[in-house]
């Protein structure tokens, strides 16, 4: 009986068995070709994550260096040779030419009148009595209503007649701004010989030493339509207005001098102002070739320097030449280590200048002294002295051939403190000022008149971001890769402006060849936005990662705000740069893949702007644009605040003025404009429609 149902239980057993390896194996043999499909499917279709991605996009395809040398060479094609004239009377009538233009065009575009031509407005703050022949008097002046500058007048205790006059104008100098040492000891030496001398403080130094005076927010002033040359041009001139106006002053003894940002002042006010008629900037400029070729060896300048359309046909050696038959000396350094070394400069802004005063009869008033002890960037004792020389001279006093010993009557800096209102503006907080005092031209709400001011629209749009557009010139193929379902082609786009942008290309293997594009944008460079890539292959699209201009790896170590600055001076946009490349590499990649558009994604303020920008001026070619970590308002820029060195070519002269980003998205129409998120800190708020 047990072995009977032992003998049961095991035929049970082994029948049940079977039925179950019988039905495993059927499902095999339908699930099999289901498996294979999904496994073919996901390897096909680039079902890879975003780290391996990324690796093809972090292949380098433009080299730091090929990059920088493109840029460098792109400016220097550019840069404006040095001018020539004939005779007197041309170079006179050109001199005012460029004056007028400059003045008018480009350095007070946007400022209101009533603020350039105001009358200056001194407050005499109060006097110091040294008791060694010649005084101080504390001055505050306005420079712009609501923003106020401070001064230190020396001036002889007992003057006789009209006396000459120096207006001392600051480099950066660091906190001690207008107390620094070497400055008081120019000023006492110029009082002690009968010369007021005129010692200004400059922003960001001394008692103007606030984050918003920083000279970087001059760009701040761009965005909402106010050349930044504007307030530094009107900061220093204010302080030739007192001189000049001044009852003891001879005003045909006015002069100017100071060091490095200080040189550049005296130059800038020389040659735009022919008030000056001595003129002594040390160490403080160079022509655009020496500053370019020559980087490692000087700098760039900040952005008053390099201020937007300052330098657009014409360069340094033009400003020199202004100054003729002006008694001017130029004073470097033999082995300056801050900023412009005498041997390099000399060829460009002395060499090419004579000429022009031999013009005139008067080569002896115009000379060059090169500074060997210390050799570095200073203005001590030898650099004074040389400058005491050459203005007693030029200005018939007995010559000064040594200075005073002053060293005991220095001050320190609290002494010559004048104070400033508690609420005074800053750079910064002037162009908040005039961003809120922003109107436009409302949008038409009837078609037909829609589309027309769209068209105008467009065309300013043009002008402000000086759009040219770019041909490809080449396609370079330079990489590929086609592992795990992914196929890529990297690319370097050459453009016939001579630089060059890099692209990473991506599709499933098995994605057909028609299928549609996205290009992806991405602040920190096409390797970061390798999730969004990964997304958009994974969704049977063909994908196109760039890195514009002034993006990715090769431009990490190359300061491009740096760049980016000459080239506003040099009266290009980068913004404008780059939204042609985009524009042009989105046609010839519509043209490949065979589509009607393209879709933009991007993530970032910048690639925002840009891809923005290039959907309004070209708006049949983007179906819609796609942004993450963007911002509502250009207003952002103004409030976070956004520094230029994070975001060089948002601050593009005009551009807040004339638009903001729901302006614009409303220019790209038919483009479908989306804005996923916002960067950190921006208002939390929806873009309103324009």
């Amino acid at each position: 009986m047990i072995c009977s149902t032992i003998s049961t239980a095991t035929r049970s057993y082994g029948s049940s068995q079977e039925i179950l390896m019988s039905l495993f194996r059927r499902l095999c043999l339908f699930c099999l070709p289901l498996l294979t499909l999904m496994f073919a499917y996901g390897r096909a279709f680039g079902q890879s994550d975003p780290d391996e991605i990324a690796q093809v996009l972090g292949e380098e395809i433009l080299a730091p260096g090929v990059a920088l040398h493109q840029i460098k060479s792109y400016i220097l094609s550019r840069a404006a040779p040095p001018p020539a004239a004939r005779n007197a009377q041309q170079w006179t009538e050109e001199a005012k030419r460029l004056r007028q233009h400059l003045l008018h065009d480009v350095v007070f575009h946007g400022w209101p009148d009533e603020w350039v031509n105001s009358q200056p407005k001194f407050e005499d703050m109060g006097v110091i009595e040294t008791g060694q022949g010649y005084r101080l008097r504390k001055l505050r002046y306005e420079i712009v209503p609501g923003f106020q500058s401070v001064a230190i007048l020396y001036e002889p205790e007992k003057p006789l007649g009209k006396l000459p006059a120096i207006l001392n104008v600051n480099g950066h100098v660091g906190p001690l701004g207008k107390a620094i040492e070497y400055k008081q000891k120019r000023c006492i030496n110029f009082a002690k010989h009968g010369i007021l001398a005129l010692n200004l403080e400059w922003f960001f130094f001394g008692e103007l030493r606030q984050e918003g005076n920083q000279h970087w927010y001059g760009a701040h002033l761009d965005l909402v339509g106010a050349n930044a040359l504007g307030i530094f041009l009107l900061e220093m001139r204010r302080g030739l207005d007192y001189l000049y106006n001044h009852p003891s002053v001879d005003p045909n003894r006015v002069g100017v001098t100071g060091l490095s940002g200080g040189g550049w002042q005296t130059i800038l006010l020389g040659s735009l102002g022919e008030r000056v008629k001595v003129a002594v900037p040390v160490a403080g400029y160079s022509s655009m070739a020496t500053k370019v070729e020559a980087r490692k060896y000087g700098d760039l300048g900040d952005i008053e320097q390099n201020g937007t359309d300052l330098l657009a046909g014409l360069d340094y050696t033009h400003l020199t030449a202004m100054m003729a038959p002006r008694p001017t000396l130029l004073i470097y350094d033999a082995e300056d280590d801050c900023c412009f070394r005498a041997p390099l400069v000399k060829p460009l802004v002395y060499d090419s200048v004579k000429p022009f005063f031999k013009l005139y009869g008067r080569e002896d008033v115009f000379q060059w002294y090169e500074n060997r002890d210390p050799g570095t960037h200073n203005y001590q004792l030898n650099n004074r002295e040389r400058a005491y020389r050459f203005f007693s001279g030029q200005f018939g006093l007995p010559p000064i051939e040594k200075e005073v010993p002053v060293g005991q009557e220095i001050k320190r800096y609290d002494e010559l403190v004048v104070g400033l209102p508690k609420d005074n503006l800053t750079i910064l907080g002037l162009a908040r000022k005039l961003g809120k005092e922003i109107t436009r031209r409302p949008v038409p709400l009837d078609s037909t008149s829609k589309s027309g001011w769209a068209n105008e629209e467009r065309e300013k749009l043009r002008s402000v971001v000086r759009y040219k557009p770019v041909q490809l010139t080449r396609v370079w193929t330079v990489a590929n890769t086609k592992h795990r379902g992914v196929e890529t082609l990297s690319y370097m786009f050459e453009m016939d402006n001579g630089l060059c942008v890099s692209g990473s290309w991506l599709k499933g293997i098995v994605t057909p060849e028609k299928t549609p594009v996205t290009i992806v944008l991405d602040d920190q460079g096409r390797k970061a936005a390798a999730s969004y890539v990964t997304d958009r292959v994974n969704r049977d699209e063909q994908v196109l990662a760039l890195d514009l201009t002034f993006f990715g790896d090769a431009w990490k170590e190359n300061e491009p705000f740096s760049y980016a600055q000459i080239l506003d001076g040099e009266g290009d946009r980068p913004l404008g740069l780059q939204a042609a490349q985009l524009l042009a590499i989105a046609n010839w990649i519509r043209a490949r893949a065979g589509a009607q558009k393209v879709r933009l994604e991007s993530r970032g303020i910048r690639t925002q702007t840009i891809g923005l920008v290039a959907a309004a001026l070209q708006p049949d070619l983007l179906s819609e644009v796609i942004v993450h970590e963007g911002m509502s308002s250009f207003d952002f820029l103004l409030q976070k605040p956004v520094t230029f060195d994070e975001a060089p070519e948002l601050f593009c002269l005009d551009l807040y003025k004339d638009f903001d980003l729901p302006r614009l998205a409303t220019i790209a129409a038919p483009a479908q404009v989306k804005l996923q998120s916002l960067v950190k800190n921006a208002p939390q708020k929806a873009p309103s429609q324009e």
